[in-house]
């Protein structure tokens, strides 16, 4: 347990004391809250403003939880009119973020804490899963909960670890530049993976290159006894090598080549003799460094996971961990987030596969890539259904890019694509324009009448996969249609 005074969190986060908290007063940092509904006696409820509600708003209710006081940005007072007990500090997310670095670095003190960053336009949650999955089967290890993963979400994970920790895991998005430096200075990782640059968020960073320019902000900060683990297949990734004072562990599957300046002894995680089972997993030789191979079939469903594998497998060894450990650890390992290729087989046939967490160009197309694997090598084959909605946040390129998934919808020879949403009917119009004709594509304005049509016109054999960005509801129809009612949980989450 990491316990905090009062008074060492007011002077870490350049706060003062309200006359009614006691400097002495001891604080469970693992128990520290945001909700209000999550706190419990003796914790620290922190008082932020939100997008839809202001945390000052609960400070009675936390107390009445028996929080021994707040962290807020102004001082409340009481239904009593005493005043609240509280840190009062200048802004409360920026004080969650010097207390994380003062938990790393006591932490540190304490033992060893190895800190592993992920970052990239996608993958990054299935990967932090992966590599958990590893690391806590060698010791104590902590990873975000769901999608954790910006100035409020990095926080909370560190204050999960104590001083049995051995490894912490930590997942860093961003939506403009600057961010994951920011999340890089709290944590100081030792070893940093870079899984690829993508669209995703194009529109608030103002194009790609900027993208780039932000994930690889990871690996600038990383010291020169760190390692970078970089994907060798993305050329924008892979410029991030000159980037970093840390040594680089490369990953790739077979045949993808070490740029032309680095050694010819570089290392590199492989994957060999890829492919996938008949459920469409993958199923590879996992070559290491050191020559050694050893065979992995995934429990995740498409081929493009073989990128997450890799990067979990080869942080891992970047950590020390056996070869033969990593490949038994991956062995089997299926999806432990909610709605990342979640499958679903209903009683009557139809299978349904939930990827409607996140999306972007890139994802999209890996996730039709693996719905029209299944539906064509099935014996017999099977009917497809993709149910598309919006991929928000692409800036200037949304209604190219949309457009362009529906071209992609027909080439895959995808039997059924249902559009939802205004900010998608591009895609419904692509997919016409490319030679859809009759009802194999149809654009609907709203989830509930997507939910009558594929009630209606689902039959046993189908497969349908449900894909959009997370503001879009469709992982919500996704359960609907697998369970008869959403299922709910699994919302923890920050981009």
């Amino acid at each position: 347990m990491i316990e905090l005074t009062a008074g060492r969190i007011a002077t870490l986060s350049n706060g003062r004391l309200s006359p009614t908290l006691d400097a002495a007063t001891l604080f469970d940092v693992a128990a520290i809250a945001t909700d209000s509904r999550q706190c419990r006696a003796g914790s620290l409820y922190v008082a932020k403003p939100g997008e839809h509600s202001d945390g000052h708003d609960f400070i009675e209710a936390a107390l009445l939880a028996g929080v021994s006081g707040v962290l807020a940005e102004r001082q409340t007072l009481r239904e009593d009119g005493s005043a609240a007990p509280a840190i009062v500090v200048q802004d409360a997310v920026q004080a969650m973020g010097l207390i994380a670095a003062e938990v790393v670095r006591e932490l540190r003190e304490r033992g060893t804490l190895n800190v592993v960053g992920i970052t990239g336009s996608a993958g990054k949650t299935t990967t932090k899963d992966l590599l958990e999955g590893i690391l806590s089967s060698q010791a104590p290890t902590v990873a975000p909960i769901g999608s954790f993963n910006g100035e409020i979400g990095v926080p909370l994970t560190v204050f999960r670890a104590d001083e049995t920790t051995r490894n912490l895991i930590v997942e860093m998005g961003a939506t403009g530049r600057g961010h994951i430096a920011y999340l890089a200075g709290i944590v100081r990782p030792a070893v940093g993976v870079v899984l690829g640059v993508g669209h995703a968020h194009a529109g608030e960073f103002g194009g790609i290159d900027n993208i780039a320019q932000a994930k690889g902000e990871l690996v600038e900060a990383l010291e020169p006894t760190g390692i970078a683990v970089l994907n060798l297949a993305d050329s924008r990734v892979v410029e991030m090598a000159h980037r970093t004072k840390a040594g680089v562990l490369w990953f790739g599957e077979e045949g993808v080549e070490l740029p032309a300046d680095a050694a010819a002894d570089a290392p590199v995680v492989r994957a060999l003799n890829v492919r996938t089972d008949a459920l469409a997993q993958p199923e590879f030789d996992l070559q290491f460094p050191d020559g050694s191979s050893y065979p992995v079939a995934s429990g995740l469903i498409g081929l493009h996971h073989v990128t997450n594998l890799l990067a979990a497998a080869a942080a891992a060894w970047a950590l020390g961990v056996p070869g033969d450990a990593i490949a038994r650890a991956l062995h089997g390992q299926g999806p432990k987030s909610r709605w990342r290729m979640e499958r679903v087989e209903r009683a009557d046939g139809v299978t349904v596969i939930n990827d409607a967490y996140n999306a972007n160009p890139e994802s999209m197309r890996a996730a039709l890539r693996t719905l029209a694997e299944l539906g064509r090598t099935a014996e017999p084959p099977r009917r497809t259904w993709a149910v598309l909605g919006p991929m928000f946040e692409l800036g200037e390129d949304s209604i190219a890019e949309h457009h362009a998934l529906g071209q992609v919808v027909v080439r895959l020879n995808i039997s059924r694509l249902l559009v939802i949403g205004a900010p998608a009917r591009a895609m419904h119009i692509g997919a016409v324009n490319e030679g859809s004709w009759g009802d194999e594509s149809v654009h609907v304005a709203t989830v509930e009448e997507a939910y009558e049509l594929l009630n209606e016109e689902l039959r046993p054999g189908d497969i349908v996969l449900f894909k959009s960005s997370r503001d879009a509801g469709l992982r919500h129809l996704g359960d609907q249609i697998a369970w008869g009612q959403p299922e709910g949980g699994g919302e923890a989450s920050e981009r």
